[in-house]
């Protein structure tokens, strides 16, 4: 039987305190992280699953607010190819939100003995990751029982936040403190048309999920909660990628969800996909983006009032939510999703 309470409900809920806390912890840190960015140049995030889309995060962060080169890792060339890769003046970051997992500790190993200083960024205090980094950021989400992540993502996307400041990011660090009061307000509110629109995913076999930019590792994210909990067929895009090809599989049966923080450069862009989208005769669901996405899909889910580099932490909330009610309309139990574990062990 399906349960009408989740764990997963729950710990969407304890957001909030978790990027209290996780704040509070990391800020002292952030000369620690400065002092790293002194001897590097650009930056390697190290991850698999929910944290190698909290690392897409990190790269548009670091790439359009600290001015370094930033990208994802392959851990294969360290753990199958076995390769070395010179990365002197690199600083790797591996996410990791165990700290356990086998390849993401290897890699860290890997990228030290190849010359790159590291950071290790998990919620598993103590874990193997911390001891293998030269800085390591312990989130404090607490014990996160459901199999899909969610207080464990968002704070990862807070250290990555915190982690951008030591690399000398051109923002203000007290918007930061705004970001945990205003998830409060997104959780204690109806949310749009959240059930109108799981009644609607419930009867389709899959669905697009896109964002552009800073929003692009939220979108990647609810597109893997989608596919976890609810064994949707949902594809994660960027904006970008979604316009040279892929959008022709959007249509009355394939419905768009559409991510934008309330402001920003990629806010246009996005608002334009959705009259397009809608202009095809297929539906579009916007989470974010204001009054003007809002307007120009064809229902609509509240997005959180926080500056472009916040807004992704905000703007999973409303996917998760989405995802567990939907999970349950479907008669799954997102707490617990077929074939998956907690901690996933890869080679």
């Amino acid at each position: 039987m399906t349960p009408t309470t989740t764990r997963m409900h729950a710990e969407i809920a304890q957001q909030p305190e978790a990027l209290r806390d996780t704040f509070d912890a990391l800020l002292p840190q952030v000369p620690e992280i400065a002092a790293l960015a002194r001897q590097t140049r650009q930056v390697l995030f190290i991850a698999r699953g929910s944290s190698d889309n909290a690392g897409v995060y990190g790269s548009y962060l670091v790439q359009a607010h600290a001015g370094r080169l930033a990208s994802l890792a392959s851990p294969s060339i360290a753990t199958t190819y076995r390769k070395d890769v010179d990365l002197a003046g690199v600083l790797a970051v591996a996410i990791s939100q165990s700290g356990r997992t086998e390849e993401i500790v290897e890699t860290l190993r890997w990228a030290a003995a190849n010359g790159a200083r590291t950071v290790g960024l998990t919620n598993g205090a103590g874990s193997p990751l911390t001891e293998v980094a030269d800085v390591a950021l312990v989130t404090r989400a607490g014990n996160e029982v459901a199999v899909p992540a969610t207080k464990t993502y968002s704070t990862q996307l807070a250290a990555l936040a915190v982690l951008a400041l030591g690399l000398g990011a051109d923002v203000d660090a007290g918007e930061l403190q705004l970001v945990p009061d205003e998830i409060e307000r997104m959780l204690g509110q109806a949310n749009g048309d959240l059930e109108e629109i799981v009644e609607r995913l419930a009867g389709v076999g899959g669905a697009v999920v896109s964002g552009r930019g800073l929003a692009y590792s939220s979108a990647l994210e609810l597109a893997l909660k989608l596919k976890e909990a609810c064994y949707l067929h949902a594809m994660g895009l960027s904006y970008a990628d979604l316009l040279h090809g892929p959008i022709a599989v959007v249509d009355d049966k394939t419905p768009a969800i559409l991510l934008a923080a309330d402001s920003g450069p990629t806010l246009d862009g996005t608002v334009e996909l959705a009259r397009r989208v809608t202009a095809a005769g297929a539906a579009a669901y916007g989470i974010g983006g204001g009054d003007r996405l809002g307007q120009a899909c064809t229902l609509s889910l509240e997005g959180p009032r926080l500056p472009e580099w916040l807004a992704p932490i905000g703007l999973i909330v409303p996917g998760q939510l989405l995802t567990e009610r939907l999970a349950r309309r479907l008669g799954i139990n997102p707490d617990a999703p077929r074939g998956l574990g907690k901690v996933t062990q890869t080679t």
